[in-house]
């Protein structure tokens, strides 16, 4: 089902290693209207916000090490946004396959404001970027 919220497509970064993860939630945000950009990595998903600015962020906790560069996690990548004007505003919502108990209060603290463990249930990604961009849902025709 696709629900149209408004002419304006809100853009949604997608910051995770996980292919298969990264595939399947770009299927489901674009379906429901929205536009999908994707990074795999700390320094693409920093350069992303400077040049795409997202509307929100859908950011993994934890990320492989990059070939003889920064090793980032998403707390690292959350840190690195509160430095940039852009990032600083952008609304981060947590996803992980981590265990949430050990990731939350911190996920929090840097300004997360939602949180969701994998598998993600698309419907309520979906109903919670809703809700934080402010969209109300075309009515089901």
């Amino acid at each position: 089902m696709c629900l149209r919220m408004n002419t304006t497509k809100k853009k949604i970064l997608i910051v995770d290693d996980d292919g298969v993860v990264v595939t399947s939630l770009a299927i489901k945000l674009k379906a429901n209207g929205y536009e999908v950009f994707k990074a795999q990595d700390g320094s693409t998903a920093v350069n992303s916000v400077r040049t795409q600015k997202p509307d929100a962020i859908l950011l993994d906790i934890n990320f492989p090490p990059e070939f003889l560069a920064v090793t980032w996690d998403g707390f690292q990548i959350m840190e690195w946004l509160q430095r940039l004007e852009d990032g600083a505003k952008t609304p981060v919502f947590i996803i992980t396959s981590g265990d949430p108990e050990k990731y939350v209060a911190r996920a929090r603290d840097l300004g997360a404001v939602a949180f969701f463990r994998k598998p993600i249930v698309h419907e309520q990604l979906i109903t919670a970027l809703r809700r934080v961009l402010k969209e109300e849902p075309a009515p089901v025709v």
